[in-house]
């Protein structure tokens, strides 16, 4: 099964029609901008802007800011920019909390939490834009605007954030720099708001869930800025569940439910409940199973079929990989000429490559209509928020992706070490009021919700207890997309900001 991380975004100008119930009234305030060179001379100065929301419960006015923040080298000269997006309530508390959101990949532009859940703005997919087709912006009632300030964070190579050079960019692409370079960008907007008493709070979609446990540390570590908590979307915490499926007994069976509920939707008979004694069975007989010896028959064909049933996958297929379905699944589960999707295998698509044995196409959620996030924001900041540039926003960055290096290596094995268990046991042990929330969709079998759940299980309990919670909702990596889950999630977020004001 081929599984594309990141891909270089080709952008594609389109209209944005601007979206009832917002107003916008441009703002003197303006930013003098230092003098640029190359790239960073085509980035405006920060624009700010005055807005309306319509929430559930009334109009909520917010100041938006489109700009970048300068990242200076050891040599006192400017070394990138980095492109953010914020929207803060007029006449806020001091102690209103503050969150930092951005995406993963490595190489993902922050569009797709930004437009996809907490923005003021959100672009749905569905009637005449079911494809991406026709892109059209709406009000979003379940903007986390209502609880919390935003700062969307596009890391260097993504967005509209540059470095002066590719060897200055290269610098950037690695777990360590990465995070320390969006610690840096979190303190230099703190202190330049004077936001230093609100609660701060991380936002990580993908390995932007790995992402913000590393930056949570170095925001503690090197800018001394304690992090409230963290809200990890489908993250990566673990890589050696992720990577080499095909050989690892218990990366699969947390997997197997993932796989299992993807079946349960294709059929029309998902429930949260149907997936109770899947998740059993998966811990239990899958996890021995695989670890043992071979099967023979009888129990061959009654493990081997009981694992078809549940995945959808034919039953030559899964006696042919022992068991082992998670690089077969795509391929296979979606039926003869149908393709699954990693990134949401609750439904399939037709497969344009039949002939071949392995699947190979792009990747219908990542690859089709997903990409309208970028044209769609390109459009929304030029139009509404008055940030006009002539450089393509970078939705995927597939270069960043490929030359991203993780431990002391690029891709391949190197992706296994990476882990960010410690990072949460140690922000959970000696910050005592840290809280975590994670959310997966049921559906995604690239970053399985049995994976993170495997984790928090093994969270010390004196840490873990009434801090941290895992929630799952029906969908894939992106179930934000569907209406009724990014309104559920708007209400589980709401309630873990609202736990923490009444800790204080």
């Amino acid at each position: 099964m081929r599984v594309k991380s990141t891909l270089a975004c080709l952008l594609i100008l389109c209209t944005v029609a601007p979206p009832s119930g917002l107003t916008q009234e441009p703002s003197e305030e303006r930013r003098p901008e230092q003098p640029a060179t190359g790239i960073l001379s085509h980035l405006p100065p920060d624009s700010v802007t005055e807005h309306m929301l319509q929430t559930r419960n009334g109009p909520l006015r917010y100041q938006a800011t489109a700009g970048t923040m300068d990242l200076i080298g050891q040599n006192g000269e400017r070394n990138a920019k980095i492109f953010y997006t914020a929207y803060v309530m007029k006449d806020r508390q001091a102690d209103r909390p503050v969150t930092f959101a951005f995406n993963g990949g490595p190489g993902a532009a922050s569009a797709y939490l930004h437009l996809g859940l907490v923005g003021p703005l959100v672009l749905p997919f569905k009637d005449e834009n079911a494809d991406g087709t026709q892109p059209r912006l709406k009000n979003n009632p379940d903007s986390w605007l209502s609880f919390t300030d935003l700062v969307l964070i596009d890391p260097i190579g993504t967005g509209w954030s540059r470095a002066v050079s590719n060897d200055a960019a290269e610098r950037y692409f690695n777990v360590r720099q990465d995070a320390e370079s969006i610690a840096k960008t979190i303190a230099l907007y703190v202190h330049k708001n004077n936001l230093l008493t609100a609660p701060k709070y991380l936002l990580g979609e993908s390995y932007g869930g790995y992402r913000a446990a590393k930056v949570a540390v170095a925001m503690k570590n090197s800018q001394n800025i304690i992090p409230a908590g963290i809200v990890m979307i489908s993250p990566l915490i673990e890589g050696r569940f992720l990577f080499g499926l095909d050989q690892d007994p218990l990366a699969s069976s947390l997997q197997l439910p993932s796989l299992a509920a993807a079946e349960l939707e294709r059929q029309g008979r998902f429930t949260p409940e149907a997936l109770d004694p899947i998740e059993h069975f998966a811990m239990n007989d899958y996890l021995t199973t695989l670890a043992g010896p071979v099967l023979t028959d009888p129990e061959a064909s009654a493990f081997y079929g009981r694992v078809a049933a549940m995945t959808g996958l034919p039953l030559a297929t899964v006696e042919k990989t022992r068991g082992f379905v998670g690089d077969v699944y795509a391929k296979e589960a979606g039926g003869t000429g149908r393709v699954v999707s990693p990134y949401d295998a609750g439904s399939s698509t037709a497969d344009p490559y039949p002939e071949s044995a392995v699947s190979r196409n792009d990747d219908p959620v990542l690859d089709g209509y997903t990409r309208a996030y970028g044209s769609a924001f390109a459009s929304y900041a030029r139009d509404t928020l008055g940030f006009d540039t002539p450089i393509t926003y970078t939705l995927l960055n597939e270069e960043v992706n490929r030359r991203w290096e993780w431990n002391g290596g690029h891709g391949g094995d190197t992706r296994a070490t990476a882990s960010a268990s410690n990072d949460l046991r140690d922000l959970l042990s000696v910050i005592p009021s840290f809280q975590l929330m994670v959310a997966h969709g049921y559906s995604d079998i690239l970053t399985p919700y049995g994976m993170s759940q495997y984790v928090l299980n093994h969270l010390p309990p004196q840490l873990a207890e009434g801090r941290t919670s895992l929630n799952v909702y029906r969908g894939g990596h992106m179930f934000y997309t569907r209406d009724e889950e990014r309104h559920r999630i708007f209400e589980d977020a709401r309630a873990f900001y609202e736990r923490d004001d009444a800790r204080d």
